[in-house]
């Protein structure tokens, strides 16, 4: 290419399209002369090129900038080539201007050879290798003219997978699993013009996988979305070569942030990476493409909206997943394992009807008192970015699941923390302990006051809750000054056993210390500071009563704080602010003696509990009880009781509705407050960058103004300059004038004297001329005295008569020819009208007129009887005449024979000359009268002249003075 203008960080890509097909190049960098050197090629058959040649098929080439940041294509221009101008043999190649050019300022032109090339080699047009032997997972190397575009998926609904190449080759089996995970900075897709409804729609992402389209769960909150992460799996059949050209063909997995039919934004996957050609790594583990990808609104190039910082570019985190079936057997998640993270949720695409089936999220062992307490707040703060996480291996800690610890141990500490399974621990726990759940979320980081940003983990560990191993977030994430930073994974919950006072003890004398940790990618990690988080507050809150999984009454205390994070030595300052939430359960007492802790691949889970008979204790009744311990007493007790913990039980339920009302409302109005908040400061980042657009438009108003008054100065100056100019150019005219004026005088004076001489050789020449005429006068006497003399001779007339006989001879057998034509003429015309005359006859006959049809007939017949008559007669008359001439020419020839034999050869030899002269003249005057006889001829044998003709009667007369003439000379 050549005339481009250069656009840094810009690529060039040019598509062409034939019948349908498009093929792409490569791209290259956007600069004033680009090197495509790609080969675009079609495979087509001879009658397929034939037919695209009659038809006319185009060839279009369009030519694309691709821009850095948006995935977008900006058409520059077009090029529209014609198929027949390809031919065999090679043609230098030419230089195209593309059309509709999007640089007026410039005219790229691209330089385009075409050309038809026989391909020599065999030709498979379908998938049935007779000749070769079947190579597993060598299709392409059977199949070089495998087209792209050809492979399609094929659903085979009886075993539940699509077919991706031929079936009798491709009998691999896969599973691409697509994971939408976690989505940050949504509200930035809302336009600022769009008013926040009353009620909150619901959002979702969408995107389609092998034709299946697929939707996670809807959410409510943009500024913090809360959906599960829902993985979607299709099983394939292919091979890993077959499945890299289709990835590269499907090079893109489109996901849209919808809201309703609209979509509010979209992001583009890269497939592409999967597979790379020649690489076994499928083979050891699975491959994946995974992170965070930009979403872009649909309209953000239309309305040439400005760029967001990259703090504020929405985002969502999607992780792309392709492996062999056979290793997609995940093992069971044990319940003890406190760094285990919950499984995201799974979709399986069903291959009959396309959509998406839910299935079990977590394991079978999860106890159900477990899942309860940790499943209200997992679905609203769960990190997303765990299934990520999951695929590839790592373990990050997220939630701490332990069971129930012997109280009696000095350091509670009875189940282990890894993830390895504890097989057949048995422990014994006192009929005072209660179960319990207590469950911490670090939320936020605010208020930060170092002078750089930090990738902030927060870590922490408490050997009470039965797991003495280290909690961390993660992954790190960004803090900045004067800003609010969510945390990912920051939920945990733990499940233990102790007595009441233990815990009130616990977390009276013990704090819960919270480290704040730099992560550093090229230096060691940095503690920049720790919290301490009183857990004693969660026990001064107000408790909320539940109900259990078996139907027991559980109270719930719920206290939400933010304390400073301190400098870890030294002056101890103020370093940031961590908002957090704990939740402290408490499900009553322990009903058993022994819990069994078994292996996570028993039905048993190690939260579940195994009743034991409790031992009768052995006392002897008393003879005389106390009237505190009869029945009755009891009885009117217990009644006193059950009616004051029924008061209780309305009292509480009467405040729980009331705190829960509050918190709704509280909670509506931050997270109204929050969308506001962040859409104002929307708002205001986009009228920081319009005040940057308008005041970049004054100064360039400014500069164009001054540019504007120097180019009218010199617009001035140059007005002067060709004023001087142009009467400099009208002095130099008017010279050159008068100089060709002095020209054409001098040129005048010699033309007249040329022409004076002229005059004299004009003189001279007709003097010349006047004798020269008087000479051929004497000279043409002079031959007609000697034409005189030769003319009297008898042989000279004898010879012009046979002439005039045989002139007169021709004419009479053209004359005969004629009448035979015209007589056959008439013929054919007769026949066309007897045969219109029967159509006549049969249409007057069903008008009824057959009387008058048969007069006109009997009128007809008497007509052609007359005109055959007359006909018959003229031929007669012909016959005669030609007998005649032939007689008379029979004659002439004896008598010219005769007359030769009298000749002397010794009188004739001074007479020759002058004979041939007359015979030549005699010849002459016969050519002119046989071509006077053909074109009249001529005219009466087309039907449409007679000899009555004036035409024709004029071709006679001349004929006759012809003859005359010929005669007389």
């Amino acid at each position: 290419g050549r005339c481009f203008p250069k656009r840094p960080k810009h690529m060039l890509i040019v598509e062409a399209k034939l019948d349908g097909e498009q093929l792409a190049t490569d791209p290259v960098e956007h600069t004033d002369q680009p090197e495509f050197a790609t080969e675009l090629a079609w495979e087509l058959g001879r009658k397929a090129l034939h037919q695209h040649r009659l038809q006319r098929t185009p060839i279009k080439l369009q030519c694309f900038a691709l821009d850095p940041v948006s995935p977008a294509k900006e058409n520059i221009g077009y090029i529209v080539l014609d198929l027949r101008a390809a031919q065999d043999k090679k043609q230098t190649p030419k230089w195209y201007p593309l059309l509709g050019n999007k640089y007026p300022k410039f005219k790229p032109e691209i330089q385009l050879g075409v050309a038809l090339e026989t391909d020599s080699k065999a030709l498979v047009h379908d998938f049935k290798a007779k000749e070769a032997p079947s190579r597993e997972g060598k299709v392409l190397t059977l199949f070089p003219g495998l087209d792209p575009k050809s492979i399609v998926p094929v659903l085979n609904e009886e075993e539940g997978y699509h077919q991706i190449g031929p079936p009798e080759y491709c009998r691999e089996h896969f599973v691409l699993s697509v994971t939408i995970a976690f989505a940050t900075q949504l509200e930035q897709l809302i336009p600022s013009t769009m008013k926040l409804p009353d009620l909150q729609p619901e959002f979702f992402f969408y995107y389609s996988l092998l034709g299946n389209d697929v939707t996670n769960e809807p959410f409510t909150d943009l500024i913090n979305p809360n959906f599960e992460p829902e993985r979607a799996s299709v099983r394939i059949r292919s091979t890993v070569e077959v499945l890299h050209v289709y990835l590269c063909a499907q090079s893109k997995l489109q996901i849209h942030l919808c809201c309703g039919d609209h979509s509010l934004g979209s992001t583009e996957v890269p497939l592409s990476g999967l597979l790379k050609k020649g690489n076994v790594e499928i083979d050891q583990h699975p491959v994946a493409v995974e992170g965070p990808f930009v979403l872009v609104a649909p309209n953000r190039a239309k309305q040439k909206l400005p760029q967001l910082p990259m703090d504020l570019v929405p985002a969502v985190g999607v992780s792309v997943i392709l492996q062999r079936e056979s290793m997609t057997t995940q093992p069971l998640i044990p319940l003890n394992a406190a760094t285990e993270p919950n499984q995201p949720q799974e979709k399986v695409l069903s291959p009959v009807s396309g959509k998406t089936e839910s299935l079990q999220q977590r394991s079978q062992t999860v106890p159900p008192q477990a899942d309860q307490c940790s499943s209200k707040e997992d679905a609203a703060t769960e990190s997303e970015v765990e299934s990520l996480k999951f695929e590839k291996g790592t373990k990050p800690q997220k939630r701490a699941d332990s069971g129930p610890v012997a109280v009696s141990q000095p350091n509670p500490a009875g189940v282990s923390s890894s993830s390895e399974p504890v097989s057949a621990q048995k422990i014994v726990i006192p009929a005072a302990s209660h179960h319990f759940c207590f469950s911490i979320d670090l939320r936020s980081i605010r208020g930060l006051e170092v002078g750089f940003p930090i990738n902030c983990i927060l870590r922490y560990s408490y050997p009470f809750f039965g797991s003495a191993a280290p909690i961390m977030t993660s992954p790190p994430v960004e803090v900045r000054k004067n800003m609010e930073v969510f945390l990912p994974k920051s939920y945990c919950a733990f499940d233990f056993a102790t007595m009441p006072h233990q815990l009130q003890d616990t977390f009276f004398r013990l704090p819960l210390l919270v480290e704040l940790w730099h992560k550093d990618k090229t230096a060691k990690d940095l503690l920049l500071g720790v919290a301490r988080l009183q857990l004693s507050n969660v026990l001064a809150s107000e408790k909320t009563r539940f109900l259990g999984g078996n139907g027991e009454q559980c109270w719930r205390q719920t206290c939400n704080e933010t304390v400073s994070v301190t400098a870890p030595q030294g002056s101890g300052s103020r370093i940031a602010e961590l908002s957090y939430a704990i939740t402290l359960e408490d499900y009553g007492l322990v009903k058993v003696q022994e819990v069994m802790v078994s292996d996570s691949s028993q039905d048993m889970g190690a939260g579940q509990q195994r009743d034991v008979p409790p031992t009768q204790p052995c006392c002897a009744p008393e003879d005389h009880p106390e009237p505190r311990e009869t029945l009755e007493y009891k009885a009117a007790l217990e009644l006193e009781m059950w009616k004051e913990m029924q008061e209780d039980i309305f009292e509480n339920q009467l405040k729980k509705k009331e705190m829960v009302h509050m918190q709704a409302l509280a909670e509506e109005w931050k997270k109204r407050d929050r969308e506001r908040e962040a859409l104002v400061k929307k708002k205001v980042a986009e009228y920081n960058v319009m005040e940057e657009q308008l005041q970049k438009t004054l100064k360039d108003l400014d500069k164009r103004e001054r540019q504007l008054f120097s180019a009218e100065s010199e617009l001035q100056r140059v007005k002067k300059e060709l004023q001087a100019e142009h009467e400099r150019n009208l002095q130099v005219l008017q010279d050159s004038v008068r100089r060709a004026r002095e020209e054409c005088a001098h040129q005048l004076e010699l033309e007249r004297s040329k022409m004076k001489q002229l005059e004299e050789d004009k003189v001279r020449l007709h003097q010349q001329l006047y004798e020269a005429e008087n000479k051929h006068k004497t000279l043409e006497k002079e031959f007609q005295q000697y034409k005189e003399q030769q003319s009297s001779k008898p042989e000279i007339q004898l010879q012009s008569e046979i002439n005039l006989l045989t002139l007169e001879k021709v004419e009479l057998e053209r004359k005969l020819e004629s009448a035979t034509k015209s007589k056959l003429h008439y013929k054919q015309q007769w026949t066309r009208a007897l045969k219109e005359l029967a159509r006549i006859k049969q249409r007057e006959q069903e008008n009824a007129m057959a009387h008058l049809k048969k007069q006109q007939q009997e009128l007809e017949h008497m007509r052609l009887r007359y005109l055959a008559a007359e006909e018959k007669e003229l031929g007669k008359t012909d016959r005669q005449e030609l007998e005649v001439i032939r007689n008379e020419l029979n004659r002439l020839k004896q008598q010219e024979e005769e007359r030769k034999k009298l000749k002397d050869a010794t009188d004739n030899s001074a007479g020759r000359v002058d004979s041939l002269h007359c015979r030549k003249l005699n010849e002459n005057t016969d050519d002119y009268l046989s071509r006077l006889i053909e074109e009249r001829d001529t005219l009466l044998r087309t039907g449409v002249y007679n000899h009555e003709d004036h035409i024709v009667s004029e071709l006679d007369r001349q004929i006759r003075e012809v003859i005359a003439k010929r005669n007389i000379t």
